[in-house]
Parts: C-alpha cells; sequence; structure tokens
C-alpha cells in the first residue's frame, strides 16, 4: 500500500523537487507551502506521514507540529530543517514528532523515515480499533 504523505515547506521549488522524488518511489504526495492550508488538510484527511518544515512564515512547524498532535494524534510527523539544532530537535520530539531531519534530506534515509511513520501510524490506529471493538462488547447486552 502507497504511503500517504502530506509535504509542508514554504519554498516551492523544494517541495516540487522532493514531492516528485517521492512520487517517483510510489507514495502518494501531497504538497503544500502554505502551513495554514496544510492545517486545513490535515483536518479534512487522513497522511500516514507529514514531512513538515521546522521554519515557515506565519505558522512554524513547532506551532503545526502542536496542532496536529491535538487534533489527528495518530499522524505521524518528521521535521524537516535547515537551520537545524538540538532544542529544538529535542522539544519537537517532546511534542510528538517521530523524528527530526536536516536538510537536505537524503531521500533514501526520508523514504525509509516515512516507511516507518506509515506502520506506527498503523499499529495506533489498529489498537485504537480493538479498544473500540472492545468497548463495544463490555457493554452490549447480547
Amino acid at each position: 500500500m502507497a504511503e500517504k504523505v502530506l509535504l509542508v515547506d514554504d519554498e516551492k521549488e523544494f517541495v516540487e523537487g522532493l514531492a516528485e522524488r517521492m512520487e517517483l518511489r510510489g507514495m502518494n504526495v501531497t504538497a503544500c507551502t502554505n502551513p495554514q492550508e496544510a492545517l486545513d488538510k490535515v483536518d479534512a484527511e487522513g497522511f500516514d506521514a507529514i514531512v513538515l518544515d521546522l521554519q515557515m512564515p506565519g505558522i512554524d512547524g513547532i506551532e503545526a507540529l502542536k496542532h496536529i498532535k491535538k487534533t489527528r494524534p495518530e499522524m505521524q510527523v518528521i521535521l524537516l530543517s535547515g537551520h537545524a539544532t538540538v532544542e529544538k530537535g529535542i522539544e519537537a520530539m517532546k511534542l510528538g514528532a517521530m523524528d527530526f531531519v536536516e536538510k537536505p534530506a537524503d531521500i533514501n534515509v526520508l523514504t525509509d523515515k516515512i516507511k516507518k511513520a506509515q506502520a506506527k501510524k498503523m499499529i495506533i490506529v489498529e489498537e485504537k480499533t480493538e479498544e473500540k471493538v472492545k468497548d463495544i462488547l463490555s457493554h452490549k447486552g447480547w
């Protein structure tokens, strides 16, 4: 099953180039250069992984990560930055980011991380489904 990825970065050429490379690897990619538009997409549909730029005008990667984890905690976020600091990386991981990668990211490394994100999301969704089934079965008078 193809990984469904949301790629968010304010650098249009970077987003287009990376999206094309990811699609060549069989991924279903939605690219976005506006962070608010990206959050609207997160609210409207599901993604296996969100590759999110740390520094963007308006809403930065940390703020976007907070919103995503609050509204869709099962979605896995990989933060991407050309200006990474240890402090930002630690903050991102504490907020629930799956990983933190420096630009320019090696496409093979990023692809592996996206595949791991998809697997992690599937486990989370499966566990939630199992909990719901158990809850339904325990409250129904069969």
